[in-house]
C-alpha cells in the first residue's frame, strides 16, 4: 500500500465495531468492565474488529501480524467513535459530528442498521409499519453515507451489511422473546447496502452477512461468531472474523495491497 493513502481511519457505527464484548468473551477486561459491562469502568483490551484492522492483537492473531493498518500504512491515526447501541441517527447525530471535515485521504469503515432493526422488530409493528421502518432505514442510511463524503470527500468508506445471528432462522434466543424476526425486511436493507457498490465512487462493501452465515445459532457454541451471553453481539472470533471482511474488500476493491 502507498503509505500516503489513508492519513486517518475512523471506526463508525455500533456494537459492531467496539471492543467492549470481543474483550469481555476474551477475560481482557477489568473486573468492575465484566460486573457492569460499561467499557468506560476500567480497561478494555482492543480487541473489536476497528481495533485490530488498526492494530493487530499479535498473540492471540499471530496469523495477522503485519498486516494490520498500523504495519500497512505507518503513521496513519485511528479514531474509534463507534458506541454501544448507536443507531444510525447517533451516529449522524453524534459520531459524525466528531469527524473533523478535511480533503485528506481517510479511510472510514461503518457498522449501522443492526440497532435499528432489531429495535423497530421489537415492538411487533403491524407489516405495513415495518415495510415503512425499512424505507425509512434505508432513507437514512443513505443520508449518512452522503454526508460521511461531503465531510471526507477524499475518503474511502467501507459498508458493512447487517448480519444474521439467527442463520435464516429468524429467531434469535434472548432477543425480543425469541419472537421471529421478518427477515425480509432484513434482506431489504442489506440489498440496499450492497447497492452502493455499483454507483458510489470510493464506497466499498463488506459483506459480513454473507461471511458470518452459519456462524449463529446454527452451530455449536464454540463454532459461533457471536458472545454466547448477548448473540447479537460478537466474540473475539467474530471481531477477528469481522476485520478479515473488511481487509478483504479493501484488498478486493484496489485500495490496499
Amino acid at each position: 500500500m502507498d503509505d500516503r493513502r489513508f492519513r486517518h481511519y475512523f471506526g463508525l457505527g455500533d456494537s459492531l465495531s467496539i471492543d467492549l464484548y470481543p474483550a469481555l468473551d476474551a477475560g481482557e477486561v477489568d473486573v468492575a468492565v465484566a460486573l457492569e459491562r460499561i467499557a468506560s469502568a476500567g480497561r478494555v483490551a482492543p480487541l473489536g474488529a476497528a481495533s485490530l484492522l488498526y492494530q493487530n492483537a499479535e498473540e492471540r492473531w499471530p496469523e495477522h501480524i503485519g498486516d494490520d493498518l498500523m504495519s500497512l500504512v505507518p503513521g496513519i491515526a485511528y479514531t474509534n467513535l463507534a458506541a454501544d447501541g448507536a443507531t444510525i441517527g447517533d451516529v449522524f447525530g453524534e459520531q459524525l459530528d466528531a469527524v473533523e471535515a478535511s480533503d485528506e485521504p481517510a479511510l472510514v469503515t461503518l457498522t449501522i442498521g443492526s440497532t435499528d432493526l432489531w429495535t423497530a422488530v421489537g415492538s411487533k409493528p403491524r407489516r405495513a409499519l415495518l415495510d415503512r421502518i425499512a424505507r425509512d432505514v434505508m432513507a437514512a442510511y443513505d443520508f449518512v453515507v452522503e454526508s460521511l463524503r461531503e465531510r471526507l470527500p477524499a475518503a474511502t468508506i467501507v459498508l458493512t451489511t447487517v448480519c444474521d445471528p439467527s442463520d435464516r432462522s429468524g429467531r434469535i434466543p434472548g432477543v425480543h422473546d425469541g419472537a421471529r424476526l421478518p427477515l425480509d425486511m432484513l434482506d431489504l436493507v442489506n440489498d440496499h447496502v450492497r447497492g452502493f457498490a455499483q454507483g458510489a465512487a470510493n464506497v466499498i462493501v463488506a459483506d459480513a452477512y454473507a461471511h458470518f452465515l452459519g456462524h449463529g445459532v446454527s452451530v455449536a457454541d464454540d463454532e459461533q461468531w457471536y458472545w454466547k451471553r448477548s448473540l447479537v453481539e460478537l466474540n473475539a472470533r467474530g471481531a477477528s472474523e469481522l476485520r478479515d471482511v473488511w481487509l478483504a474488500a479493501l484488498r478486493a476493491s484496489g485500495a490496499i495491497d
